[in-house]
């Protein structure tokens, strides 16, 4: 039998911190695959790992303004190996009460000295320890902008560009929801003969009594193997799953079950609204998770084409299909800029989730603030219109074109609506307040807008607009 290396788990969260610092990978994607890589690893080691690494990037402005207060080489001039290994050990030290501040310290010098750094082991310790006790003097900018900045770890710049759009407690508010450990959000999947009936199910609805059954005996199964699965209230398909550790494990997962998803992508479907025999172009899908969706409420009827622009992203989309066990839909890779003049007004139904900044999700993915440019905002937005042009052709006379983002930046939401429908007049904005529940119903704009916030709302911060196409004149 083939003995197993032991693994310092400080050392794989170093690598992924250096991965994405230092090579521009996200996070979300290193950290799953390392964690795939050691699924022996038990459960309590594999969530340290998770744990330090997505807090010291979540908190990296925080941890490198507390490093330039006690050491004397400023962050930015520390080799990048050290530079990481104090941001982790800071994080340990200021975030982590389960972790004594001695064993971060000897843990930290220990690495540096195994990654060929021995003559650093003093200044290493001499900072970790001097943080160790100053922790509680550490002094925070005094200007409103500049203090939001380091607490929350968010660029100025965001914070300005929100400041324009939301109030400061909103604001504030919505930093602290980023920071906050979250459960998953997933879907639960109709049975199969359901899925098979061609329509016939209420989809939304409040209260107990509108949880789905395949939910409850999820539940009861999932709660066997000391996983929690509580209803959401947005919808009586959505709930909160806790207690898990690597999702590949779960039979219900692997029989597509369930999927991972938030919620406010599922409202993407709801106000969509498909009817049995709709015809359904998702223009950007991957990873598929809501064109699988609606190939779900289409209950086996009509067709939903789930495009992307590489192979790899179809991919995605294709493993969602395989595990859903679907035969309504089918991946297809193409580029959403260009026209596709054979699907001209096919479609009852186009979804455009378009690329975009990812400001509302920075809670999930933790790196993405430190990445996106006010440059690379207005590279956005044109991006975003021209596939929106190219779109809008596939929609039929009295078909509709759901337009969604994950960012709460206005110039990527409502304006580009409002550019939309100034360029488009035989589009409107179709009233979506029935497809929502009654919490949400009022915060809907013009009727057809709806914009979540992180922490105002129990969702991602989340951008959807559902605009209909008009019959011709007779």
């Amino acid at each position: 039998m083939t003995k197993i290396k032991p693994v310092n788990e400080r050392e794989l969260v170093l690598g992924i911190l250096m991965e994405v610092t230092e090579k521009g990978q996200y996070s979300h994607l290193v950290l799953r695959d390392v964690l795939g890589k050691y699924q022996y690893l038990d459960k309590k080691e594999r969530a340290f790992i998770t744990r330090v690494t997505e807090g010291t990037l979540e908190h990296m402005i925080e941890l490198d303004y507390i490093l330039d207060q006690f050491s004397k080489v400023k962050v930015k001039k520390m080799k990048p190996v050290i530079r990481n290994i104090l941001r982790s050990a800071v994080y340990q030290l200021k975030y982590m009460d389960t972790v004594p501040d001695s064993a971060v310290c000897n843990e930290a010098v220990k690495l540096a000295v195994k990654k060929g750094f021995s003559g650093l082991r003093g200044f290493v310790n001499g900072v970790l320890r001097s943080i160790s006790a100053g922790l509680g003097q550490v002094r925070y900018p005094s200007d409103p902008v500049e203090g939001l900045s380091v607490r929350y770890s968010m660029p100025v710049w965001i914070l300005k560009l929100w400041l324009q759009s939301y109030d400061r407690q909103t604001v504030e508010t919505m930093l602290e929801e980023f920071q906050k450990e979250k459960p998953l959000t997933v879907r639960v999947r109709p049975s199969l003969e359901n899925i098979g009936e061609g329509g016939g199910r209420p989809s939304r609805g409040t209260g107990a009594e509108a949880v789905w059954p395949e939910v409850l005996k999820l539940q009861k199964e999932l709660e066997g193997e000391g996983i929690r699965l509580e209803p959401h209230p947005y919808l009586p398909y959505a709930c909160y799953l806790s207690g898990q550790d690597y999702l590949g494990e779960l039979q219900s997962f692997r029989e597509g079950r369930f999927s991972v998803q938030d919620v406010s992508s599922m409202l993407v479907c709801e106000t969509a609204a498909p009817k049995p025999g709709d015809v359904v172009i998702d223009v950007c899908a991957a990873p598929g998770g809501k064109a699988v969706h609606m190939a779900e409420m289409l209950r086996g009827t009509g067709s939903v084409e789930a495009r992307d622009l590489t192979a790899y992203k179809t991919g995605l989309i294709q493993e969602n299909i395989d595990r859903s066990w679907l035969s309504n839909i089918q991946a297809r890779q193409m580029d959403a800029r260009v026209l596709d003049a054979a699907s001209a007004e096919k479609a009852d139904i186009v979804i455009a989730d378009l690329p975009c900044s990812g400001l509302g999700v920075l809670g999930k993915k933790t790196d993405l603030k430190y990445n996106v440019t006010e440059e690379s905002l207005e590279s956005l937005v044109k991006l975003q219109r021209e596939i929106l042009t190219a779109a809008k052709a596939y929609v039929r006379p009295g078909g509709k074109l759901v337009y969604s983002t994950c960012t709460i930046n206005q110039s990527e939401n409502l304006e580009n609506v409002h550019w939309f429908l100034e360029q488009n007049p035989e589009f409107a904005l179709r009233d979506i307040r029935e497809s929502l529940c009654e919490e949400l119903k009022g915060d809907v704009q013009e009727k057809g807008c709806l914009q979540l916030l992180p922490g105002i709302h129990k969702s991602d911060g989340f951008f959807l607009a559902c605009m209909e196409k008009g019959l011709p004149q007779r």
